[in-house]
């Protein structure tokens, strides 16, 4: 087990932590002295678990350590981070269902065409606007968090939180723009397959039935 391993793995130990942060609504917790809101350190645990999807792959790509383990496990860390988020924000009140409901749909949706296409030896890479859309959840759901003792951001997250869903909307637009083209391709390359086969079979039963035409032929005009 590598570092960028072990740092994917931090990342879904902390998300049961950020859920008992979340849902306690109005409670502090004493750290070290201090008093901190249960948001802040929802939050402080957030951006601990979002630092770590930065770091392992940067140090996977550095190090040369990329495994197959660690493909699988990112992109479930990070959708278990998001979805627990937002399934959390839903619970006190801070995100609509409905906006949570489509976020997470979405990385599902997007998930099994990566599953679909992997399986017929295609790869779906992530693209820029997908990338993007990452880190403005982020950036929403920290801003969510610093608008319940700091009402002053709240339309800063509002805002955040909408660019979120069209970010989510353009990407699986894209995603399945993509799936589809390739699928097309597919099954075009597949049906020209077969009909080379075919026609590649019909000669063969053609040339055979001529050689045996011409035996029968030989055969027929030693016997006369």
């Amino acid at each position: 087990m590598n570092l960028p391993n072990l740092l994917t793995l931090l990342r879904i130990f902390f998300v049961p932590l950020l859920v008992a942060a979340l849902v306690q609504d109005g409670r502090h917790f004493v750290i070290g002295g201090f008093t901190v809101a249960n948001e802040i350190l929802a939050l402080a645990i957030f951006l601990a678990a979002a630092a770590t999807d930065l770091l392992d792959g940067y140090l996977a790509r550095k190090w040369k350590q990329v495994t197959t383990v660690g493909t699988l496990l990112d992109p479930i860390a990070d959708k278990l981070l998001i979805s627990a988020a937002l399934i959390s924000l839903v619970q006190v009140r801070l995100v609509p269902a409905w906006v949570a409901i489509l976020i997470i749909s979405r990385e599902f949706a997007v998930t099994g065409l990566r599953s679909i296409a992997a399986a017929s030896g295609y790869t779906i890479k992530a693209s820029d606007l997908g990338k993007t859309k990452m880190v403005a959840q982020v950036i929403a759901i920290s801003m969510l968090l610093l608008s319940v003792p700091y009402p002053r951001f709240a339309p800063i997250a509002t805002f955040w939180l909408w660019t979120v869903v069209v970010f989510s909307l353009l990407s699986a637009a894209l995603y399945f723009r993509k799936f589809w083209r390739r699928i097309d391709d597919v099954t075009k390359q597949t049906r020209r397959r077969e009909l080379l086969k075919m026609e590649r079979l019909r000669k063969r039963a053609l040339a055979t039935e001529a050689r045996e035409a011409a035996v029968e032929h030989g055969v027929a005009a030693r016997n006369s």
